[in-house]
């Protein structure tokens, strides 16, 4: 066996510095010998076998349940040596992924029901566990560094600012929030813009703190959240905004989002849509990923979604593609939820613990090493709708940042408070 892994591991990593302690204890290195080295160890035979059998499920399991063991740096620094190969796959694991290539519409089949179970899974999970990484305003996407060292909370603001300002919001504009996450969005629109935002969810927990986070900045006469399909909500919208929810759409149901999208936008309406999205064409979702983290999930290739927009009748106004902000904002989550590591094992258990740090080590490093970024497409039904240079986003931007700084200043206090 030690002759096996020695000879696949040696053919599939030519780039980097790691060495393997294999469970006899034997020991060999693979790479070129360049930037920081790392070691792990198998510690079982069975986790060998699993491991080069199917490494895309096996490897981040072996790692969970502490049959392969990181001695050397950590799990990010390991998977980044091992997801930075010339080859997106070794050779012994290609049949595997064309297999679930052929069958990955069926793992995808996200009909009301279903969609509500797969987001359950995830979003449902203990909000302590989220409050352990994410900013103050709980935003779970991708964040906008526009300088590099911002911190996490003021790139997150930065995210919703830049959303703000590609949707040319006017005070009284209907807006639907397709996905609203914890309502941190939503009620920035709401407070910043003056407009009146419903915000769609199919998490029970994101429902609730959602709604009482609106009526705690007495914004519930302006911004209200519903547990509703994004199918089933009636219009018509002047703005329609959907962040981090698309890739929960399944690729059979594109035509549909996007068909849905369009008879709930008025005529002179803005739609802008951020999504993780592929760089190199369709594919598959991570089989660790799809058992674990996003039962349903998958991530787009811009080749998928362009001919379901044109099919809708939609305009695609303005594209812009966020290059490796999502790894950041995902080094700054992992970075915090070690920090605060044993209080997430105190939540759930050690196990738990390990899936969560593979979970953000790998998505941090597909996004690093590999060819995931993300994309926000601005669209219309019809011309003339937004204007014809970029110039505004900068100072719808600059706008926002005057009513921040108004709305951030403490309240004044009467004497004797």
């Amino acid at each position: 066996m030690d002759r096996l892994l020695r000879y696949f591991l040696g053919r599939f990593i030519r780039r980097g510095s790691i060495t393997f302690t294999t469970a006899s204890g034997a020991q060999f290195s693979c790479g070129d010998g360049t930037g920081t080295p790392v070691a792990a160890r198998f510690m079982t035979r069975a986790a060998e076998v699993r491991v080069l059998v199917d490494p895309e499920l096996y490897l981040g399991e072996a790692f969970m349940d502490g049959t392969f063991v990181v001695e050397r740096g950590t799990i990010a620094e390991v998977l980044a040596v091992l997801m930075g190969q010339a080859a997106m796959l070794p050779n012994f694991a290609r049949m595997q992924a064309w297999v679930r290539f052929l069958g990955r519409r069926a793992q995808q089949i996200n009909v009301r029901g279903r969609s509500r179970s797969n987001v359950a899974s995830h979003y449902d999970l203990d909000g302590r566990l989220y409050s352990l990484f994410l900013d103050a305003d709980k935003q779970y996407s991708c964040a906008y560094f526009e300088a590099p060292d911002a911190t996490l909370d003021d790139a997150q603001l930065a995210k919703k600012r830049h959303l703000a300002a590609k949707l040319l919001i006017k005070p009284g504009h209907r807006i639907l929030d397709i996905g609203s996450g914890w309502g941190g969005l939503g009620l920035y629109l709401a407070e910043m813009s003056g407009a009146d935002v419903t915000g769609v969810t199919l998490s029970t927990e994101q429902l609730q703190i959602s709604n009482a986070r609106a009526a705690e900045r007495s914004l519930a006469d302006s911004a209200r959240f519903l547990m509703q399909d994004y199918r089933d909500i009636p219009g018509p919208f002047d703005r329609i905004v959907s962040v981090g929810m698309f890739e929960h759409v399944g690729v059979a149901y594109y035509e549909t989002f996007f068909k849905r999208c369009a008879e709930l936008l008025s005529d002179d309406g803005v739609m802008v849509l951020h999504s993780i999205g592929r760089s190199t064409g369709p594919d598959v979702t991570s089989p660790w990923i799809r058992k674990y983290i996003f039962p349903g999930g998958y991530i787009p290739a811009l080749s998928e979604v362009m001919p379901a927009i044109e099919k809708a009748g939609l305009l695609i106004c303005d594209m812009e593609i966020l290059r490796l902000h999502y790894a950041e904002t995902l080094k700054a989550w992992r970075e915090r939820f070690m920090a605060r590591r044993e209080e997430a094992v105190r939540l759930y258990d050690e196990a738990f613990a390990r899936m969560w740090e593979f979970y953000l080590a790998a998505s941090e490093m597909s996004f690093r090493v590999q060819n995931m970024m993300n994309f926000q497409l601005q669209l219309t039904k019809r011309q003339g709708v937004v204007p014809i240079t970029r110039d505004y986003i900068g100072h719808e931007e600059a706008r926002l940042r005057l009513r921040e700084a108004v709305a951030a200043k403490p309240r004044l206090q009467l004497a004797g408070e």
